[in-house]
């Protein structure tokens, strides 16, 4: 039997980040030595720290591979923005505090072949003990959709049928494109070889305010899909909570998911879709 015949299209690896000087160097050399071709595109969000100026400095060592640009705003508004320079057939996203293994792309593209979203495998580094904590999945149509952006592929014809992200999400943006792209008829497919390091966070306040915006996401999830979580029971939800850190996240995602509803607080923070791109002038194409 004839075996397929290599499939290596360009990858555009799309990367918003907002102060992560820290982690941007281990993510540039993770990503330089994927399998080719790919492209890089990398949008900050005006951090107050050195991450833009880390990525000029890779984009000058690395012309036409590496492209750095700025837009304030929310991750869907720095996700869309990338993927509006990128010239891939396939768009990859992936963190600012994550490290990609060495076979991250390869095994990315041997399911990309067949598939429109491709989910890779996320490990979590650091602090364990906070991103242990069990994942709770939403399943539509078959798929998970709670897969996250920080190891997600997507077909860049299938992302721009689906509008990209929406900007007006302040997390879970991934779990709202992820829903749509499953109801318009498409599957996610799990490749779990493609393994993505994610730091963790440091701190527990650090960590409870993630929790508290991952519920304030999830109430804006409900206000645009209706009740995706009917299935679950308060009671089966609480029994799935083993642990101190595992109680203090619950609280802090309910403190959030409550934040929404009592007049929407925190919306201000949501960017206006038309922040301006100011662009690094070596990156112009």
């Amino acid at each position: 039997m004839a075996s397929e015949a290599p499939f290596r299209p360009l990858v555009s690896v799309v990367i918003t980040v907002r102060n992560e000087e820290p982690n941007l160097r281990r993510l540039f050399e993770g990503l330089l030595v994927q399998e080719p071709p790919f492209e890089i595109v990398f949008i900050d969000a005006l951090s107050r720290d050195r991450s833009f100026e880390i990525a000029e400095e890779y984009a000058r060592r690395h012309p036409g591979t590496i492209l750095a640009f700025q837009r304030y705003g929310s991750r869907g508004v720095g996700r869309n923005a990338g993927v509006a320079y990128a010239r891939g057939e396939f768009v990859a996203f992936i963190d600012g505090d994550c490290v990609p293994d060495p076979g991250w792309l390869s095994a990315l593209r041997r399911e990309l072949r067949h598939a429109e979203v491709v989910a890779g495998r996320t490990e979590p580094i650091g602090r364990v003990r906070y991103g242990a904590l069990e994942r709770i999945e939403l399943y539509q149509k078959g798929s998970d959709v709670t897969y996250p952006s920080c190891n997600l592929a997507y077909r860049r014809a299938l992302f721009d049928q689906l509008g990209g992200f929406d900007p007006r999400f302040i997390t879970a943006e991934d779990i709202d494109l992820n829903l749509r792209a499953v109801h318009r008829g498409a599957t996610i497919q799990y490749a779990p070889d493609a393994v993505v390091y994610h730091q963790m966070r440091a701190t527990v306040l650090r960590f409870l305010y993630q929790a508290f915006w991952n519920g304030y996401g999830r109430k804006q999830l409900t206000e645009k899909h209706g009740s995706l979580w009917s299935d679950y029971r308060p009671r089966r939800l609480l029994q799935r909570q083993r642990g101190g850190m595992a109680w203090l996240r619950l609280c802090a995602a309910a403190f959030g998911y409550s934040a929404r509803i009592v007049g929407g607080w925190g919306s201000r923070l949501t960017p206006a879709a038309s922040s301006p791109i100011v662009a690094n002038p070596g990156t112009e194409r």
